[in-house]
């Protein structure tokens, strides 16, 4: 069943907000999109303004035998949560229908991250003899140097740079700016790969260094995407047979763990990873309380 054209156009005006307005990722703005779009195929014929809150609660019954993640149910409430008081805003709905939805409690599982150790064999099993290896080492370090998100990584470009002073300028989620610094090694490795590996990477292609060209390229000089990156990760992980899952995303657990674990403050620590809530990283002090513990009963006589 399509949508009606009053559907529709909800819809499309909703995104346009969710985008420009409200300035969400465009992967958030697609899982919002698809969120509002099942609802409304769901209400058929039915306007999305003539809906109830009693509507609304037969919808999240339906949902039930698809059996989703509870993090899921609770983004899918989020949604319908902000489309509607999208309309609300629009004065397309007088009272907002969604406003009790009650969404279920997340279970609160700790970010897996890697030790010191860990990150050190993943970077040396990584063969620099090849220019791809070259790249592919000179990404890993800086993953663990900066604690950027592998899609900030992809999208650098060379204007982004301001390796003297070893910062790098990265657009996170909604697109908003930070600065995150790098160490001295992983700036060596990027000079490296600038100076000598990057044109080798795309040998026999016209590959450009200008401002806005990328930073980390494939083998026909285009930008190198999120995927190629968790591949590199996989292929070295399986390589030495870490005998853990390791996400790119545990580079970036891992690099605000040991900088909690040694002292650093919690406000620049959120700086650092773009955190728009200081909530967001409060977690880190956890995983840190947990793995002190561990440490403690592993070594203290009497534990």
């Amino acid at each position: 069943m399509g949508l009606n054209a009053n559907s529709k156009e909800n819809l499309e005006n909703f995104r346009s907000y969710i985008l420009v307005e409200k300035n969400f990722s465009k992967h958030t703005a697609k899982a919002y999109y698809s969120d509002i779009m099942s609802l409304l195929i769901w209400l058929g014929e039915t306007r999305c303004e003539d809906v109830n809150f009693a509507k609304l609660r037969d919808y999240l019954h339906f949902m039930q035998k698809f059996n989703y993640r509870k993090t899921t149910v609770a983004r899918k409430i989020a949604s319908i949560r902000t489309f509607y008081k999208f309309l609300n805003r629009e004065q397309k709905i007088e009272t907002n229908p969604a406003e009790n939805l009650i969404s279920p409690k997340r279970p609160k599982n700790l970010p897996k991250f890697l030790s010191s150790e860990e990150v050190e064999e993943i970077l040396s099993g990584v063969n620099i003899d090849t220019p791809a290896g070259y790249r592919n080492r000179t990404i890993l370090e800086l993953l663990w140097a900066s604690g950027m998100r592998i899609s900030e990584l992809s999208g650098l470009n060379f204007e982004n740079l301001n390796l003297e002073n070893n910062e790098i300028t990265v657009f996170g989620k909604g697109s908003k700016e930070r600065i995150i610094l790098i160490t001295d090694r992983a700036k060596d490795f990027l000079n490296g790969y600038i100076k000598s590996a990057r044109s080798l990477v795309a040998q026999g292609y016209k590959i450009s260094t200008s401002d806005n060209s990328p930073v980390f390229i494939n083998k026909t000089g285009y930008r190198l995407q999120p995927r190629m990156i968790r591949n590199v990760i996989n292929d070295v992980v399986d390589k030495i047979q870490l005998p853990k899952h390791v996400s790119p995303h545990m580079f970036r657990h891992s690099f605000a763990t040991h900088l909690i674990e040694n002292g650093a403050d919690l406000r620049v620590v959120q700086e650092l990873l773009g955190h728009a809530s200081i909530s967001n990283t409060q977690i880190y002090t956890h995983i840190s309380m947990q793995h002190m513990k561990e440490v403690y009963e592993q070594t203290h006589p009497r534990a």
